[in-house]
């Protein structure tokens, strides 16, 4: 049963309990998916009964996760057979199951609102978009945002952090961005944010029916 109720496994190699980055990532990139298209369904549509049942489906996977076993997170386990022939990258489980924690404490707020009371307005979709940014932080760039909180209501430092970014380290020249790359970057920006404000807002409109071979009858 010790093993059955944990956090994290151990490895020989670290001082405290990890989790596979590789998986933990392939999971959030899987439920930000589900909960995108729940979201804008909800914000296109006005109807909610798809964001209810993936919040219902987020409360279940989170208490999974931070209460019994990350093993067992369905959302997890597709994220270990997607990622099933990578090299695991471990990082330490403290400051993950504090991340998830916030998660579930998240999805418990959506289940009482959305689900329980029907509750339909700005704050639902406020936590929604929360949500959604902290799930593609994780799953676009491996920034864990809950993480970074961790050290904020911990006296331990966070061991392990994904990319090493707990350890005080220079960066490789690799990853030095120079002034000419910001230069590039801003007259993109800019060029596009031209192009679009000149295109034309108008429909274009219907070709006539008779063009295709019908009439009007």
């Amino acid at each position: 049963m010790a093993t059955f109720f944990q956090f994290g496994e151990h490895h020989g190699e670290y001082p405290v309990r990890v989790i596979n980055e590789r998986e933990a990532r392939a999971g959030a990139g899987i439920l930000f998916l589900i909960a995108g298209v729940a979201f804008m369904n909800a914000w296109l549509t006005g109807n909610y009964l798809p964001t209810q049942a993936v919040v219902m489906g987020f409360f279940a996977d989170f208490f999974i996760r931070v209460l019994i076993n990350p093993r067992f997170s369905p959302s997890l386990v597709l994220g270990r057979l997607a990622v099933r022939n990578q090299v695991p990258e471990f990082v330490g489980a403290p400051q993950k199951r504090f991340a998830w924690a916030l998660g579930l404490a998240l999805a418990s707020l959506m289940l009482v609102l959305l689900v329980f009371n029907n509750v339909r307005g700005p704050i639902n979709m406020l936590v929604c978009m929360l949500c959604l940014l902290l799930l593609f932080f994780e799953a676009a760039f491996g920034i864990c945002l809950g993480c970074r909180v961790y050290g904020i209501f911990n006296k331990e430092r966070a061991q392990l952090c994904p990319g090493g970014v707990c350890e005080v380290s220079d960066r490789q020249p690799i990853q030095h961005i120079s002034w000419f790359q910001y230069t590039v970057l801003m007259v993109f920006i800019m060029a596009w944010w031209g192009l679009v404000n000149h295109l034309n807002p108008t429909p274009p409109h219907a070709a006539p029916c008779t063009q295709h071979g019908f009439r009007h009858l």
